[in-house]
């Protein structure tokens, strides 16, 4: 059974990501990931999703010079700001939720 207060941190990693993109998600995962695993499995895969997320606006702004970059950095905006919502809706229910379209790059 997952905590209340688990699934509060889990769910503030995301939404603390939407002012603070680094720094708040790393506090909360860094001081309880060794407490719960629940937090912990959020906070890996938020990085996972940044990272992610990191790289396409990289490939998106360097396509800018082609125009398709333009397009390409509006969707990759509100995709991440969209399934930044939904993880956090996840989290506090009490649910793991997997980004789409992620690289897996901590485990």
């Amino acid at each position: 059974m997952i905590k209340n207060e688990e699934r509060l941190l889990a769910a503030g990693i995301y939404v603390l990501s939407l002012f603070f993109p680094i720094l708040g998600p790393l506090i909360i995962w860094l001081i309880k990931k060794d407490e719960s695993s629940f937090i912990d499995y959020h906070g890996k895969e938020y990085f996972n999703f940044a990272i992610s997320y990191f790289v396409y606006s990289v490939i998106s702004g360097i396509l800018v010079l082609v125009l398709i970059g333009v397009f390409l950095l509006w969707a990759v905006g509100i995709a991440a700001f969209i399934f930044t919502i939904i993880a956090a809706v996840k989290a506090y229910e009490g649910n793991q939720y997997q980004f789409p379209l992620i690289f897996r790059v901590l485990k």
